[in-house]
């Protein structure tokens, strides 16, 4: 598709949830102890599933093709100007297009505004990340890339008139929309601020932005807890609880395989390949659950159901360890980095002190007995055995009671 030049510019087209970080005490934020006291408003994203009907469906399908066509026009855009080394803005894309759109694009007009502000807003922020990269003097600069419905529907955001009931969820000009699960979106006292809707595997997701009063989240003062991340067991924590790794990516490999090798084989463009892509796709969704499940099991426990006062995690150098070709699969499936994140977030909403260790502390090779450090640990060596004080424990267990030595 190719649209009509503009002031002489051609431009041809083809037409989940912030991430909560835990952060120093503000003004409105009281520190008391190890804990806070968090009296101004937060921001929380909920997400859960919906149930459309076959006319809604198609009607969110809409919804995500309007939000990639816009994102598509405003970065070709941009892409034009920048050759011809004229200045632009998001808001002067805005005004052009509004001034055009309706003897150009009058489909427009079937979905909400909100759907192309967003467009525009993240063409904007990611066309800006991409210079702000390039001027850090970054590697991985990663430019703009145009959105294609081969590789998903991608999203959508609704603001404005968003309501929840029990069991549907009220969207503008979308409707009344059932939700899978009941009881899980906020009802009442909270400001809802936007609504983010996704598909993955044919599966449609509204992701709530909502606006909570601060409540008062005192520290649990249940002592320290250390943890240990690896691969073959996923958490060891000092207090004797173990987590076992799933292993998600290793556990369906083989029918991941199987189902691969027959797209392959499928010719492209034909229908039955479009069958087999979805079959690849529900795989892969089944995969990140099991692996989002795990990491949810630990990251609640340690900043919910043990109730600590602080949680100490060590600092792995992930992207280093990712340089081993023998362990590098098993490293990325087991995800230490969200986990990590999940931390951080939780620690904070629940008044948990998150304290991370040196990235060189060795805390499998040092005895939390006598405190002697061993030279060398090879990564086989599942028992540590202290030849000073002849201690002999489990390997991430002494890695975890080392780690929550660090905070006493």
């Amino acid at each position: 598709m190719s649209l009509e030049p503009r002031n002489g510019r051609g431009l041809p087209v083809e037409g989940v949830v912030g991430r909560p970080v835990k952060q120093e005490p503000s003004a409105g934020e009281i520190q008391v102890g190890l804990g806070r006291l968090v009296t101004q408003a937060m921001l929380k994203a909920y997400k859960t599933e919906l149930d459309p009907n076959n006319k809604q469906r198609t009607q969110l399908v809409r919804y995500c093709g309007v939000a990639r066509f816009v994102y598509n026009w405003a970065l070709a855009d941009r892409i034009e100007r920048h050759k011809q080394e004229l200045p632009t803005s998001m808001y002067e894309q805005k005004r052009w297009f509004n001034s055009v759109k309706g003897e150009q694009f009058p489909w427009i007009y079937e979905v909400a505004y909100t759907v192309l502000e967003s467009a525009f807003a993240n063409s904007d922020r990611a066309y800006q990340s991409f210079f702000r990269r390039v001027k850090a003097g970054k590697k991985d600069v990663g430019f703009p890339r145009f959105k294609s419905r081969k590789h998903g529907l991608g999203n959508f955001t609704l603001r404005g008139n968003i309501h929840v009931h029990d069991g549907t969820i009220q969207l503008p000009k979308l409707g009344t929309i059932r939700l899978k699960e009941d009881g899980y979106l906020p009802t009442s006292g909270v400001k809802i601020l936007s609504a983010t809707i996704s598909e993955r595997a044919r599966h449609w997701f509204v992701s709530l932005q909502v606006e909570e009063p601060g409540k008062p989240v005192p520290p649990a003062g249940n002592g320290v807890i250390g943890v240990d991340i690896g691969i073959k067991v996923l958490a060891t924590c000092s207090d004797g609880k173990v987590f076992e790794n799933p292993r998600s990516l290793a556990r369906y490999e083989r029918q991941l395989a199987h189902i691969q090798r027959e797209m392959s084989r499928r010719r492209k463009g034909s229908n039955n390949r479009a069958k087999t892509k979805q079959k690849v796709a529900k795989l892969h969704y089944r995969i990140a659950n099991v692996r989002r499940f795990s990491l949810h099991e630990v990251s609640n426990y340690l900043a919910v159901k043990a109730k600590p006062e602080t949680v100490v995690l060590e600092d792995l150098n992930v992207k280093g360890m990712l340089q081993n070709r023998h362990l590098s699969k098993a490293i990325a499936d087991a995800s230490f980095g969200e986990l990590r994140r999940q931390l951080e977030y939780k620690c904070s909403w629940y008044g948990v002190n998150l304290m991370v260790a040196d990235r060189f502390y060795p805390s499998s090779k040092t005895c939390s007995s006598c405190g002697v450090k061993k030279p060398l640990l090879k990564l086989s060596e599942r028992t540590f055995v202290c030849e000073s004080c002849g201690v002999v424990i489990d390997r991430d267990f002494n890695a975890s009671l080392n780690l929550a030595g660090l905070a006493k």
